[in-house]
């Protein structure tokens, strides 16, 4: 979908309020000049949707965790939704959650970035077995070893003896290469 498909923000505001603190969309009052006359008039047809949508949560159909459902018959994320609302511009860039939980939807929670910044705030992955992002036993040294990536390109960071050698080193590559403090957060479920 190209950004000329995509509803403007002036009219998701005229459909949709967002209440940036809770991340809620809820669909507004509509008139009947919104609507087009069919088998029904305009004003049947508003009268029916208002009863069933105005006031009510907005875009709330999940979608590997994220919200989100249709606008004027396009297929739109919450959270892009919601940025867009609140911004008056759709992010041109990757909506990063900052706390991992792709449901939330609170403007202090979004923000638009590329997206290798989007990937510098991943939760740990659930094959991981150290518990921390780029520390991992060597079974052939018998040691622990440490590496990071940037740019696409893994950093060796060093062999350690000790497994908390290995996590310091690793982060203060994180901060030496402007990863996000919640890099590495445990998975939400």
């Amino acid at each position: 979908m190209t950004a000329k498909d995509l509803p403007t923000p002036a009219t998701l505001r005229k459909l949709l309020s967002y209440d940036p603190d809770t991340g809620l969309l809820t669909w507004k009052h509509r008139s009947p000049e919104m609507f087009t006359d069919g088998k029904q008039t305009a004003d049947q047809v508003c009268t029916r949707w208002n009863a069933r949508f105005a006031g009510k949560v907005a875009l709330t159909s999940p979608a590997n965790g994220y919200r989100s459902g249709r606008v004027l018959g396009i297929s739109c994320l919450a959270h892009r939704v919601a940025y867009a609302v609140h911004h008056g511009a759709w992010p041109s860039k990757h909506i990063d959650h900052i706390s991992g939980v792709r449901s939330d939807n609170r403007i202090a929670n979004l923000r638009d970035v590329s997206r290798t910044e989007n990937l510098r705030n991943s939760a740990l992955r659930s094959n991981n077995t150290s518990g921390v992002v780029g520390v991992m036993w060597s079974e052939s040294l018998g040691k622990w070893r440490g590496q990071i990536k940037v740019q696409g390109r893994p950093i060796h960071l060093g062999i350690f003896e000790n497994f908390d050698d290995a996590v310091a080193a690793r982060a203060a590559a994180e901060v030496e290469h402007g990863f996000h403090p919640n890099h590495g957060r445990p998975a939400i479920a």
